[in-house]
């Protein structure tokens, strides 16, 4: 983008605002919250059936990797436009999201608080 713009003195294609923009929001951002969130939340109950670690690793697996070939793919258009390609980009964008909702289904159950249990043993309302 620096290079369209200061060197050549030409804009950049708006695929590649995009790219940049997934690749630090979707890429960069929301796999620090989804790795905050395995951190942060309790762990699960044994009772819990959703959790599942390998799930897990393979959701980052997918994400990262859906990732990339989203920026590369979207890069690429940028340049040249084939129609294969921005059926590319939106297979990639398909996994990522597969990948997000994959991710709070399996974390949804450690999601509470740890210890409302016991204030609400004691009659405190929320």
């Amino acid at each position: 983008m620096s290079f369209s713009k200061y060197i050549w003195n030409e804009g950049y294609a708006p695929e590649m605002a995009s790219a940049h923009t997934h690749l630090i929001l979707v890429g960069s951002v929301m796999m620090m919250i989804m790795g905050v969130a395995l951190w942060f939340f309790p762990r699960p109950t044994k009772e819990d059936k959703r959790y599942n670690h390998d799930l897990i690793l393979i959701t980052y697996w997918i994400m990262a990797i859906s990732t990339a070939l989203r920026f590369i793919s979207q890069v690429l258009l940028s340049f040249i436009y084939l129609n294969w390609i921005s059926v590319a980009v939106s297979i990639f964008s398909t996994f990522q999201i597969i990948a997000i909702v994959l991710f709070f289904y399996s974390i949804w159950g450690r999601i509470r608080s740890v210890g409302s249990y016991k204030r609400e043993a004691k009659g405190e309302k929320f």
